[in-house]
């Protein structure tokens, strides 16, 4: 069984995704063993407890510098013994240090197909805000590897979701989650876990 952790700052809903496809079996071969926030309020945090999974919030407010947050986000990882770290909507930067150690053991799932409203400053509705500014006709989401770079590591899947008219960006942002986020996301997760992913 792979031993998976999810890494999220908000609702949560692309980790409810994951909780429904493993326990309808969409996702073999893994198991969702902790859920770690930045973000003490993260509504994530309450889904996986009744999940019964161990949800963890390490804030970067607890913390007197970003060094000393980021040597506890590492520890914490580290005594998970993971196998695979599925960032869901996680609004901080991942330490180098932990970038190399878990390398091509960290996913991340991103709302638009990459390479377009990506990088630095793209990120929640932002991104859905910049691809209607941009008047796209099909926009998406994209699970990639996570490497030392913002939204640069190597694909894993991609999705196309249809802009239609009239969206507002909380509209594309939630149909975007729909049709693409929560299909890809669990499906990246079981490739892995069965070995289907190099």
């Amino acid at each position: 069984m792979l031993r998976v952790g999810v890494m999220v700052s908000g609702g949560g809903t692309n980790l409810q995704a994951i909780l429904d496809a493993v326990d309808s079996g969409k996702i073999t071969n893994a198991e969702i063993v902790t859920v770690i926030s930045n973000n003490p309020n993260a509504y994530a945090l309450e889904r996986a407890k009744k999940h019964g999974i161990p949800a963890i919030c390490i804030s970067p407010k607890q913390f007197e510098t970003r060094e000393a947050f980021n040597e506890a986000l590492l520890e914490q990882v580290d005594a998970c013994n993971l196998d695979l770290i599925v960032l869901a909507g996680f609004l901080v930067k991942i330490p180098e240090k932990m970038v190399e150690k878990y390398q091509h053991r960290i996913i991340n799932i991103h709302p638009s197909l990459i390479p377009s409203f990506c990088g630095v400053g793209y990120y929640g509705l932002k991104v859905h805000e910049a691809a209607l500014a941009r008047g796209v006709k099909v926009t998406g989401a994209t699970v990639h590897f996570v490497d030392g770079g913002m939204d640069t590591g190597p694909i894993i899947l991609q999705k196309a979701v249809e802009v239609e008219d009239g969206d507002t960006p909380e509209i594309l942002q939630r149909r975007v989650m729909e049709q693409a986020e929560w299909v890809i996301l669990p499906k990246a997760i079981d490739l892995i876990a069965n070995g289907k992913v190099k």
